[in-house]
């Protein structure tokens, strides 16, 4: 007993400090909102499974080795519905942990993907300073190992990675993430290579995402939901959440299911326990909230971005920054519940949905969208602010007030007008050279076959790279590159060994934003196929001049086209190299690969 009585105070003790550490550490921060939430009540201050983030009185999270011993605490209160399971290993070493939840204690991925119950996949940490969603998950399963919450796996199977980025999780400082409350040290947002993993959806080069994705591949969730915390303005919203619109959506069946059926009652189940739910929305200008908001529709390679494309129902969440930790992992814990509710009564129309969405075969895939000229309008929940001539900036600075002001009718610019489409090819085909490419689309889940026939294949086309230019600074690890083409069709050959990639399957708005050179997060784009810039054979002068002489002595048409670029182009005239090269670029000599993408395209009649 008196052990007991020494280590409450201690944990007080230790939350005070805590709590003193972190009020001078976001004096500079806009005054808070005061909250008194029902969600609460569902903090557990001493007993059985009491997570490291309630001992310290809601304002820290554990490290990955406290992670880590609550995992097996979780697994050895109840290993007839619990287990953990290695997904993958990162860079540094580190083992990534996923908790298997079965009522049944049905863990495999056959059972999981052949149950007749719905599977919610949720993932925490992919930036792992934004942590709120591992502090609220194991809140949740310390629920149902305790008896608390039977219900929730009465009704759905549960996936739980609690840490996605491992490295960045022990990059922990109290100096990361200046504009966000708690906990007391976070993590980093990048992994040991410095890579951001919510950028990683297509390129797959982290170990990281490439265990989600074998996850998803594998057991098939019905419902994905990624946990992040905000990096922008102030407003009243605790849990902001989103996916892309039904007007800018590759799957718009299933993100009409989730507006009209999921996100209601996820919504009035925050309300009831104290939170406020917002639109998943950006500033257009950070210094002047009433010019409107930026309605962000998310490419392929971010999770969401990614769900969309690939027709597997996902939802972003972006807890508030500004909000105490308290707030947004309590706030975190009521989402989920809501979420596991929606899925267990509904999961049936989502899965049509999804069906819906396989079944849809689009000829034309927008690659590329800006944001409209003009604007809606909504309702929106923001906070006071005012303008002032900052000394420090030698601009226009906001400063927030902490009182909340209500906006009527508050501009919105979506990204609803469409830059790029490209026409969907009947299938791809891809050289034996590059079994990497074809690993990758593998674990995207697409469909890839393996030529056999020997027999020609006729009118497959080439593009052909007319224009291109690299970036000057890597982003990502990689240089990538925007490129124009154009193209050609192929003579007619056999394809034996190649392989071969049907647009007709599941994922064929994925196959296509993957292997489209025009597509902004395609292989090209992130640059798989940079060496078809380089050329590896060269000509002597010596040799070039007589045999080009010749060339055109025997090629009237061309002559008179060599004749007419010199008098029409007087930089051409006078630059010996660029008429060498314009001759030599005719001979059979040149490299017939140069600039010529080498994923080949068969487009229907």
């Amino acid at each position: 007993m008196l052990f007991r009585q020494r280590t409450r105070e201690c944990s007080m003790i230790a939350s005070i400090i805590m709590l003193s550490a972190t009020i001078s550490m976001d004096a500079y921060l806009p005054p808070q909102m005061a909250w008194e939430g029902k969600s609460l009540q569902l903090m557990q201050e001493n007993g059985p499974l009491t997570t490291d983030f309630e001992l310290s009185g809601g304002l820290a999270s554990p490290d990955y080795s406290q992670t880590m011993a609550f995992v097996e605490r979780l697994v050895a209160a109840n290993p007839t519905q619990f287990k953990a399971v290695d997904i993958g290993k990162s860079n540094a070493g580190r083992t990534i942990k996923m908790l298997v939840a079965s009522e049944q204690g049905k863990f495999s991925q056959g059972d999981i993907t052949n149950s007749a119950k719905p599977t919610l996949l949720i993932q925490s940490g992919i930036h792992a300073g934004e942590i709120d969603g591992k502090d609220a998950g194991f809140m949740l399963l310390r629920d149902i190992a305790t008896g608390k919450r039977l219900d929730i796996l009465s009704r759905v199977n549960i996936l739980f990675v609690p840490i996605l980025n491992v490295d960045g999780h022990e990059r922990r400082s109290e100096f990361n993430r200046i504009n966000q409350r708690g906990p007391i040290e976070m993590g980093f947002r990048t992994n040991a290579n410095n890579l951001n993993l919510n950028r990683d959806y297509t390129k797959l080069d982290t170990p990281e995402v490439r265990a989600i994705m074998a996850v998803i591949k594998d057991y098939k969730p019905d419902l994905y939901v990624d946990v992040h915390v905000t990096d922008g303005a102030d407003y009243q919203y605790d849990v902001t959440y989103g996916y892309n619109p039904q007007f800018a959506s590759e799957s718009p069946a299933i993100a009409k299911v989730l507006d009209e059926h999921f996100k209601p009652h996820i919504d009035d189940t925050l309300m009831k326990k104290g939170h406020i739910a917002g639109p998943l929305v950006f500033v257009m200008n950070k210094r002047d909230f009433k010019q409107g908001l930026a309605g962000w529709v998310a490419t392929p390679r971010f999770s969401n971005g990614w769900g969309d494309l690939a027709s597997v129902p996902t939802i972003l969440v972006e807890n508030h920054s500004l909000k105490p930790y308290k707030q947004r992992v309590l706030g975190t814990y009521v989402f989920l519940d809501g979420a596991v509710s929606a899925l267990a009564k509904d999961h049936t129309l989502l899965k049509e949905a999804v069906s819906q969405e396989f079944a849809n075969k689009p000829t034309e895939l927008v690659v590329q969208r800006r944001y409209a000229k003009q604007p809606d309008h909504i309702q929106f929940k923001g906070i006071t602010y005012k303008n002032f001539d900052s000394a420090i900036s030698g601009q226009m600075e906001a400063k927030y007030l902490g009182k909340p002001e209500f906006y009527d009718k508050l501009p919105i610019y979506w990204q609803k007008d469409v830059a790029k489409a490209v026409t969907v090819p009947n299938a791809f085909y891809i050289p034996p050279a590059y079994p990497h490419i074809v690993e990758k689309l593998k674990l995207h889940g697409v469909l890839v076959e393996k030529v056999t026939s020997n027999d020609e294949i006729v009118g497959l086309q080439q593009a052909v790279i007319t224009k291109h230019s690299f970036a000057s600074s890597p982003f990502e690890g990689r240089f990538r590159i925007s490129a124009e083409v154009a193209f050609d069709e192929v003579p007619a050959s056999s394809f034996t060994d190649w392989y071969y990639v049907s647009t007709n399957q599941d994922k064929s708005e994925l196959v296509t934003h993957l292997l489209h050179p025009e597509a902004p997060d395609s292989f090209f784009q992130w640059g798989e196929f940079n060496t078809i810039f380089q050329r590896t054979e060269y000509v002597e002068n010596y040799a070039l001049e007589p045999y080009a002489r010749s060339m055109l002595k025997n090629n009237p048409a061309m002559a008179l086209e060599f004749d007419k670029k010199i008098r029409e182009d007087s930089e051409f005239a006078k630059n010996a190299k660029a008429r060498l090269d314009w001759l030599y670029k005719k001979t059979p000599f040149y490299d017939q690969a140069y600039l010529k993408y080498p994923v080949l395209f068969e487009f229907g009649e």
